[in-house]
């Protein structure tokens, strides 16, 4: 079995959270303006985010995240299982 990328399992996680088809995330999809994330939806999206990638997230730089590509690179950054 493929290691899938960090987008690939981002775009999986906010699909399976916020019930939506995986092929409407894009890197550029702002998680509230263009997926619907309600602010609970939020918090759900960071703690899967850090149960998928092994990492913790500080919340207040999470909530910063706005867009699948920024939530791409903070868990590259935070160093998420690759």
């Amino acid at each position: 079995m493929g290691e899938q990328s960090v987008v690939d399992r981002v775009r999986k996680v906010a699909a399976k959270i916020l019930k939506i088809d995986e092929s409407e995330i894009k890197p550029e999809s702002h998680f509230v303006k263009d997926l619907g994330a309600q602010s609970i939806q939020s918090v759900e999206l960071v703690a899967a985010f850090e149960e998928e990638f092994g990492i913790e997230m500080d919340e207040d730089e999470a909530l910063e995240v706005k867009t699948v590509g920024d939530a791409v690179e903070f868990i590259q950054k935070l160093g998420g299982d690759q």
